[in-house]
C-alpha cells in the first residue's frame, strides 16, 4: 500500500540521515497471544518489522495485515494501534529515528507520498538483511555501533522511499528489442561479447533487417550494430582498470579480431586508446558510451552473465583507483533478539 498517488519521493539525495533514538533500538519485542498496543500518538519515524506470528495495525481508517515479509514505517504524529497475533506470541524488530530538515532551517522531509509498507520478499531485495544488520548492531553495540546504524536506516529508508531497486529501463523498450537482446544476452552467456550479423539481430527480434534499424535508431539513437559494439566496448572498461590482461586479450573478450581493431575502434568512441585510457583515473575518464540515454537500459549486457568467471591473470590491476577503489570487506550480520520492550 502507498501514500497519496499524486505525490512523488523527493530525490535520492534530498533524504537526510536519520538520527537514531538509540533508547528506542533497534531491538526485539515479543508479546503475548492477543496483546493490543495502542492507540499511540507516534512521536517518530519507526521501522517495524514481524520475526515471528502476525498483527494487525490500524491507523485511521486503514487497516493492514502485518506478517514477516512485511515492513512497516510510521510516522510522526500517526495515531496507531497494534493488534498481536491472537493465537501465539509474536515477535518484531523494531527502530526508531527522526528525521532532521535537509538543510538547517529548513522544512521537515514532505513524506506524505512514501510507501506505508513495503514486501520483504523481492529477489534483489536488501531491506530483509539491513534490517538483520540493524538488530545485530542493537544487540551487540560494538564501538561507533550508533553511527553504523543510522548509516544503515539511511540506506534503508531510502530503499524504503524509492524502491528496492532501480529499474533498468527495458519495459520502456519495444518487444522487438527486448527480443533481440535476449538473443544478445545468450549468444554472450560465456562471458564473450560476440558481435553478431544484422540478419541475425533481426532474425531475433522477428522483423526485418529495415524495419530493426529504424526501430534502434528511433529508439536508441544508433543502429543495432553500433549499439552492440557500444556495449562490446564499454565491458573493456574494467578489464582495463581491475586486471592486468594484455589488449589482445581484453579485445578478445569485447569480441574484436585483434588488439590493432579493438583500439581503433575504442579510440573512436572513446577519444584515447584503450592504453591511455588505462592509466586515466575513473573519475576522471571519458564517460562510457552507454552510461546515459536509451543505451544504458542495455547497461547489464555490457557486464559478464551471472556465475560466469571474471578473466584475470596474476594480481589484479587497480591503476588509478586510490582509496575510494578498494574493496571493502564482508561479514555476515547474525540476527539476536534484544531484550527491549517496544515503545
Amino acid at each position: 500500500m502507498t501514500g497519496t498517488a499524486e505525490h512523488v519521493p523527493p530525490p535520492a539525495g534530498t533524504l537526510p540521515t536519520p538520527e537514531l533514538l538509540a533508547r528506542l533500538g533497534p531491538a526485539v519485542a515479543d508479546y503475548p497471544p492477543a496483546s493490543v498496543f495502542g492507540p499511540r500518538d507516534a512521536g517518530s519515524y519507526e521501522f517495524v518489522w514481524l520475526l515471528n506470528g502476525s498483527a494487525r495495525w490500524t491507523c485511521g481508517d486503514r487497516t493492514l495485515r502485518l506478517t514477516p515479509s512485511a515492513l512497516l514505517l510510521v510516522r510522526p504524529g500517526m495515531r496507531d494501534t497494534f493488534r498481536w497475533d491472537p493465537g501465539r506470541p509474536t515477535r518484531h524488530g523494531y527502530a526508531h529515528f527522526r528525521l532532521p530538515p535537509a538543510v538547517p532551517g529548513g522544512p521537515p522531509p514532505d513524506d506524505t507520498g512514501w510507501p506505508v509498507v513495503r514486501d520483504l520478499t523481492g529477489r534483489d531485495d536488501p531491506m530483509a538483511a539491513l534490517c538483520r544488520y540493524l538488530l545485530a548492531l542493537g544487540s551487540g553495540r560494538p564501538p561507533a555501533w550508533q553511527r553504523h546504524a543510522e548509516e544503515t536506516l539511511r540506506l534503508l529508508l531510502l530503499t524504503f522511499v524509492h524502491g528496492p531497486g532501480p529499474g533498468t529501463g527495458a519495459d520502456t523498450l519495444p518487444e522487438p528489442l527486448v527480443a533481440m537482446m535476449a538473443a544478445v544476452r545468450a549468444h554472450w552467456s560465456d562471458g564473450v561479447a560476440r558481435p553478431l550479423p544484422l540478419e541475425r539481430l533481426a532474425r531475433a527480434a522477428g522483423v526485418s533487417e529495415s524495419t530493426l534499424c529504424r526501430i534502434c535508431r528511433r529508439s536508441l539513437g544508433v543502429g543495432p550494430v553500433e549499439g552492440l559494439e557500444r556495449l562490446r566496448l564499454a565491458r573493456a572498461e574494467p578489464l582495463l582498470w581491475l586486471s592486468n590482461l594484455s589488449l589482445r586479450a581484453i579485445a578478445v573478450r569485447c569480441g574484436f579480431a585483434d588488439a590493432y581493431h579493438f583500439s581503433r575502434r575504442f579510440r573512436a568512441v572513446y577519444g584515447l586508446p584503450p592504453s591511455a585510457f588505462r592509466a586515466v583515473p575513473p573519475e576522471s575518464a571519458p564517460p562510457s558510451p552507454v552510461a546515459n540515454g536509451a543505451l544504458s537500459a542495455l547497461r547489464a549486457l555490457t557486464l559478464p552473465a551471472s556465475g560466469a568467471e571474471t578473466p584475470a591473470t596474476g594480481q589484479g590491476r587497480r591503476s588509478g583507483l586510490g582509496p575510494g577503489g578498494q574493496t571493502p570487506g564482508s561479514g555476515a550480520a547474525v540476527e539476536a533478539p534484544g531484550d527491549g520492550r517496544h515503545r
